[in-house]
């Protein structure tokens, strides 16, 4: 991150290209320099003017007094080509690209400019940018034609079209920012570097991004997990059909991924997806006011009918419940107030309810544990005036800040002329307010599905049984053996049942015959019915031809289908290749549910998994929902309820009810299928039967490419590291484990910082500590493994004697390590044990230094440390002694 410091506090900033011609970029950028209150040097270089603006303007950058930390590039890109060997000596951190320098379409002269500025080290902002915004630091290095406010919000965008539509509005809004960056074609600095530096910066509460595509999957998803954690993370993502896709790959010369692969990384990094500018606007009054939400029940309080029909229908159509009150005595407290109510959600106060009624309602519902969050809705009317009937609200909330606390407020004041006056109060006391019931609910149902992907973000999962290290050889040879020395090959199911016996997967047998008299042997063998289906590499669709025959009943029927089968082959592709027929035998299909589940290998995001039901008609893009591997049964069992709730998958009552979690667990052992076995690039199984926890792959076919890249490489975000995994001899003899922490290992984690004593945890943690809570365990156990790493020695039977741990920078140049030995197995060698592997890690992976920090009382670790080689600084008055390593 700090090789970026200079782009988000600089303290000298040159405007290359100053004018003083109004409606040039020049211009533009030095008026908004000015006007903003930048504290800084300002130093335009113009050729053709003494001063611009009335500052002192230099003919060139080599006539610079001082170093310019950033350089605003308002020349073309020719001239910016031959400026960075002279700002490079000047000694420039950072440029940014203005779009109005910027040729989209001389691809030569942009890939020229990146490498010389990678060359000389200087970091970009562009091209095509509209500049930087950071309002804290009166800094507005853009030319963008409106201000931005003071603000908690960050907002990063690819687009600088959006970017003027959100400032304009949150101006009208009164909503401030603390960060207002476009990041235009985003060629060197992205959205991952963005995301770190912001989820620590003090002034920023929330992030909004605009994403058109995205270039680095693994990166920016890292970056995403670890800031979701810290800080709200909204994000609107433009080309949803594949037309937006194609206008959104030539804004940005990104490749084109599926939405619904988009939709599925947002998700799993926490953070909250909106679907338009609209609803935007409204996530962005809602992160204004950032209350957690505890819950998802939602009461409505409401003096019209219609618009509450409106808002519960609304509630529903997005997955959301309204809160049921069961409280006798809240019931009879409402009751009293309002008549003729008999306990339904909404509340319906009638239209002659006045001040004193809205007032009385909304007492009693701030004393009720039974629900979450409170919308509440006012129609015009003649007996409560909207503005005073808001004002008597909002001091009625405000004397009551301690009840709710635990609540989210919503208002909805309909109408514009009476209404407008009364949702800018509500706005200037910091309660969320909407124009439409829809919005409202709208707006909570965006902090839902917040709460919903950050429990998913925390959730701990349990490990199954996918493999054995013997068949996981076996499946290696598997894939050596049938890719050879082929670039690529296709398989079909006939090939496929040891490859899914190696997974502990069941598959249909499935034979193989060249000629109809060999289909009736193998059917008469087999038992009737069976299925009967084109074997052919030259044709991927086997509907094209009619090439499936199911139900076949006697020997006659096979023999008669496949005759027929084989003769349309003959007559709508006589030069196709044909290998014969398969044979299998009919599943029993009856109370089983068919669902497609699909490998899918992304340029950007690698591969995901796809999910839906669907035949030959099967558009993945609309029928589908999809996963990031790796899966484990927990994430796989949110892709299955994902999928049900988006009705791409739509569950029949049967005998025997589908086993969400055995489908899960299959999903799980694909998932793995696909971490083990980089040649692996498609994979359709159409379909697997689910009759119960009984799951039976019917049909599959494969693609194999050569990939030498290794398995893990290609994934998005990076699974366990089972290489890692290493067996020692303690001190005593003892045989252990020590490898990487796992999600599953929280309840382990738990049971291991019980056996460690309170002096041991206060050397660790730099105060007392109590217990730990689900999220605090989540946090030190679900770590990202391309930025953090965790190393356990366990025994045998599962107990955790020893964990060591290194947080490392985004930019990797330091590591942060701790260690933790339980308090019963000091002298075992555990702590050098673990802080060797710890150090041996990070130079493997080219970290700088490796650094920590304990008290001067902790010898222990102090001894430790000086004999593996770390620098030791004491420092007495504050208590902290620091260690650090350089290992370049």
């Amino acid at each position: 991150m700090r090789s970026i410091d200079c782009l988000l506090r600089p303290q000298t900033i040159a405007v290359i290209g100053a004018s003083n011609t109004p409606g040039r970029a020049g211009y533009i950028v030095m008026s908004n320099l000015l006007s903003s209150g930048f504290k800084g040097v300002i130093l335009p270089v113009s050729n053709k003017h003494k001063s611009v603006q009335g500052v002192l303007a230099y003919r060139s950058v080599d006539d610079l007094p001082f170093e310019p930390d950033l350089a605003i590039m308002c020349t073309n890109n020719k001239t910016n080509l031959q400026l960075v060997p002279s700002l490079a000596t000047k000694g420039t951190k950072c440029m940014v690209i203005l779009a109005t320098s910027f040729d989209d379409n001389d691809s030569e002269l942009t890939a020229s400019l990146k490498a010389q500025t990678q060359q000389h080290g200087i970091r970009v902002l562009g091209p095509n940018s509209l500049g930087i915004i950071m309002p804290w630091l009166g800094m507005n290095a853009s030319f963008s034609p409106i201000p931005a406010q003071r603000g908690s919000i960050a907002f990063i965008s690819q687009s600088a079209g959006i970017c003027t539509t959100i400032l304009d509005w949150a101006n009208a809004q009164s909503i401030g920012f603390s960060a207002f960056i476009s990041l235009g074609n985003g060629s060197d600095i992205g959205f991952d570097e963005l995301l770190d530096a912001l989820s620590i910066d003090s002034k920023t509460q929330a992030i909004i991004l605009y994403i058109d595509s995205i270039s680095d999957a693994r990166r920016f998803i890292s970056a995403a997990r670890a800031a979701s954690r810290n800080r709200r993370i909204l994000v609107l993502k433009g080309g949803k059909t594949p037309q937006g896709l194609e206008v959104a790959k030539a804004h940005n010369q990104g490749h084109i991924s599926l939405d619904i692969i988009y939709d599925s990384a947002i998700k799993r990094s926490g953070m909250l997806r909106v679907n338009s500018t609209h609803e935007l606007f409204a996530a962005v009054e809602t992160l204004t006011h950032p209350t957690p939400l505890r819950g998802e029940r939602l009461m409505i309080v409401t003096n019209g009918g219609g618009p509450s029909i409106m808002a519960t229908d609304k509630l529903i159509q997005l997955g959301g419940k309204l809160a049921t009150i069961t409280d006798n005595e809240i019931v009879n407290r409402i009751k009293a107030i309002v008549p003729g109510w008999e306990g339904s959600n909404p509340i319906d106060i009638h239209g002659d309810a006045t001040i004193n009624r809205y007032k009385g309602v909304i007492e009693v519902l701030i004393d009720s544990k039974e629900i979450d969050a409170l919308l509440i809705m006012h129609s015009p009317s003649a007996v409560s005036d909207s503005q005073e009937t808001a004002k008597a609200i909002i001091d009625l909330l405000q004397s009551n800040k301690q009840k709710i606390q635990r609540l989210n407020i919503f208002t909805n004041w309909t109408g514009e002329l009476t209404a407008k006056p009364a949702r800018a109060l509500f706005s200037q006391a910091k309660i969320p307010t909407y124009r439409t019931p829809e919005s409202a609910v709208t707006a909570f149902m965006h902090l839902v599905e917040y709460r919903r992907n950050q429990k998913q973000l925390m959730e701990t999962p349990t490990s199954i049984e996918m493999r054995s290290n013997v068949s996981l050889q076996q499946a290696r040879e598997w894939f050596t053996q049938k890719i050879g020395d082929k670039q690529e090959i296709a398989l079909d199911s006939y090939h496929l049942g040891s490859l899914f016996g190696y997974y502990n997967l069941s598959m249909l047998d499935t034979w193989i015959a060249s000629d109809p008299s060999e289909a009736t042997h193998i059917a008469e063998k087999i038992g009737y019915p069976v299925a009967v289906k084109l074997h052919s590499p030259d044709i991927p669709h086997k509907s094209d031809v009619q090439g499936v025959m199911l139900s076949l009943r006697t020997a006659e029927e096979v023999y008669s289908a496949t005759n027929a089968i084989l003769d349309r082959v003959q007559l709508s592709f006589p030069s196709a290749r044909v290998d014969g027929v398969l044979v299998q035998a009919m599943a029993n299909s009856a109370g089983a549910e068919e669902i497609r589940v699909k490998v899918h290998t992304d340029k950007i995001f690698g591969p995901v998994l796809l999910m839906g039901q669907g035949g030959s008609e099967w558009d993945p893009t609309t029928d589908s929902v999809c996963a990031l591997p790796p899966l484990n049964s927990a994430l796989a069992r949110y892709f299955i309820i994902r999928a049900i709730k988006a009705g791409v998958v739509r569950l029949q009552k049967r005998p025997e009810p589908f086993d969400i979690m055995a489908f899960a667990n299959f999903l799980a052992t694909l998932s793995q299928m696909v971490v083990d076995n980089p040649e692996l690039h498609a994979l359709d199984i159409h379909p697997v039967m689910v009759k119960g926890s009984t799951i039976t792959i019917v049909d599959a076919d494969i693609v194999l490419k050569q990939n030498s890249e290794l398995a893990s490489k290609r994934l998005a975000i990076t699974p366990y590291p089972t290489q890692l995994e290493q067996m020692i001899t303690l001190k005593d003899g003892r045989k252990v484990l020590m490898r990487p922490i796992k999600p599953e290992d929280e309840p382990k984690h738990a049971a291991f910082i019980h056996k460690v004593s309170k002096e041991d945890l206060y050397k660790r943690f730099f105060t007392d500590v109590g217990e730990f809570n689900h999220e605090s365990l989540a946090a030190f156990t679900q770590i990202d493994y391309d930025r953090e790493m965790a190393f356990v020695v366990e025994e045998p039977n599962g107990d955790i004697l020893g964990v060591a741990r290194a947080m490392i920078t985004p930019d990797n140049s330091d590591a942060e390590f701790a260690v933790l030995i339980r308090s019963d197995q000091k002298g075992l060698g555990l702590g050098k044990v673990l802080m060797t592997n710890i150090i041996n890690y990070c130079r493997q992976r080219n970290t700088k230094q490796i650094s920590g920090m304990t008290m001067p009382t902790n010898q222990g670790m102090l001894n430790l440390a000086k004999r593996l080689g770390f620098a030791i600084s004491i420092d007495f008055e504050d208590g902290t002694a620091d260690m650090v390593l350089i290992l370049e």
